[in-house]
């Protein structure tokens, strides 16, 4: 099995899939139903919601780079 994929290696793209998993589930399910209606992401479209899960994301995978590494 190769080491790498797209010239990454396997554990980035696992780091990035959870990331954006715990990312999606945050901004939908805690965020989104207190947000108001322009920030909803309206599916298919780049939006200010869409924008907004974006930022949660990439908050979520710099919070996964904090922790120590053994």
């Amino acid at each position: 099995m190769p080491q790498e994929f797209l010239g990454l290696p396997w554990r980035r793209w696992l780091e990035y899939l959870i990331a954006i998993l715990i990312g999606n589930l945050v901004y939908f399910f805690s965020l989104e139903p207190h947000l108001p209606a322009w920030l909803h992401h309206q599916g298919y479209k780049f939006d200010f919601g869409s924008a907004l899960d974006l930022i949660v994301c990439a908050a979520v995978y710099g919070l996964m780079q904090l922790r120590p590494r053994h």
